[in-house]
């Protein structure tokens, strides 16, 4: 990894956080190709105001970003590596930035993106409540056969509080299903395996901005496999560009009626059939 002064480091950390990583990375692939073994506040300086000065060029149409899950972060509660390029691949063929030209007025900007995010865990890292989607793993606890020692680890392993022992020593832990984040990390914990992985797969949240009118994005119910992920992408971006009509942001397009006809029906209201999930 290429090293970089302080002075370059403070510089970098204020711009923008939803261009950093691009710009960052600009930095690097242009310091590198003068041959310098080391980023200074020239070399940030120089690119980002080329980069900002150029910016509809670098506009693709979509911003699709992860946590650090996949670098080995011990909190994983699922490893989907395979769902961030059937994800890319899907942005593509989309062919958001053709859609973007035809309907924004004007020069296009980075705020018109359409932004979609993968959190391995619940920590949620690359901020998936403030993205157009939201999709977070996650594992589901679940209590097995096997007798329980009571060593009290999976309480303590629980940041929510949602798995207790009851006073009958007869039977083991309890979950509260209301407060379990399904973060699935009582389960590695526990030494007899009286808990265990069941369901495993995505939360998807939508519709979360920041801006001058900040909104969190609202949950779908259930736990998605990487299939029905997929297709809940398809769906909010068809939504989407049946609705837009000057580069809004989906926040601004979805409803929580919206939310609720596809929780229900599998469809948004309007589509023209629903989506086998």
């Amino acid at each position: 990894m290429m090293k970089w002064t302080s002075e370059a480091e403070s510089a970098i950390k204020k711009v923008p956080f939803f261009v950093r990583k691009r710009v960052r990375a600009r930095v690097e692939k242009e310091a590198a190709e003068h041959g310098k073994p080391l980023v200074s506040l020239a070399e940030v300086k120089a690119t980002q105001r080329r980069y900002l000065n150029n910016m509809e060029s670098e506009v693709r149409g979509y911003q699709l970003d992860s946590c650090f899950g996949p670098n080995g972060c011990p909190r994983r509660a699922v490893k989907g590596d395979n769902l961030m390029p059937r994800i890319q691949a899907l942005l593509e063929k989309e062919d958001l930035l053709g859609f973007l030209k035809k309907t924004v007025p004007g020069t296009l900007r980075f705020h018109h993106e359409f932004r979609i995010t993968i959190a391995d865990c619940p920590n949620a890292c690359s901020q998936p409540q403030i993205k157009d989607i939201g999709i977070l793993g996650a594992c589901v606890p679940r209590v097995t056969d096997q007798d329980c020692t009571r060593c009290e680890a999976c309480e303590e392993a629980c940041r929510e509080t949602a798995v207790a022992l009851t006073d009958d020593h007869d039977h083991g832990p309890v979950i509260d299903r209301e407060r379990c984040v399904n973060c699935g990390q009582c389960i590695p914990v526990c030494p007899t395996g009286t808990l265990a992985s069941g369901r495993q797969g995505y939360r998807i949240q939508l519709g979360g901005k920041l801006g001058r009118h900040p909104r969190l994005a609202m949950e779908l119910p259930d736990i998605f496999c990487e299939d029905d992920v997929l297709r809940v992408i398809g769906d909010c971006i068809a939504l989407y560009k049946q609705r837009s009509r000057r580069g809004e942001r989906f926040a601004d397009l979805l409803t929580a009626e919206d939310l609720e006809a596809y929780a229900r029906h599998g469809r948004f209201p309007g589509a023209d059939s629903p989506s086998p999930i």
